[in-house]
């Protein structure tokens, strides 16, 4: 997801997007220990994902102060 896109969503819907991702980057994780991950790339993008949900619900926390 793009971050306008977070940009457009509220505190809550940030903070249940960001706990589907962290579930799916430890899936992903357990995937890569195990061998079965294919697609490695997967990591970096869910990575990258949930820092950019982190710093966009940071600032909307901070703004909302």
């Amino acid at each position: 997801m793009k971050a306008s896109e977070y940009r457009s969503q509220d505190v809550e819907a940030l903070k249940q997007e960001l706990v589907k991702m962290q579930r799916e980057h430890f899936n992903l994780r357990v995937q890569k220990a195990t061998g079965q991950l294919g697609r490695s790339h997967e990591l970096v993008r869910v990575r990258k994902s949930i820092a950019r949900c982190k710093t966009i619900l940071n600032e909307k926390l901070k703004g909302a102060q």
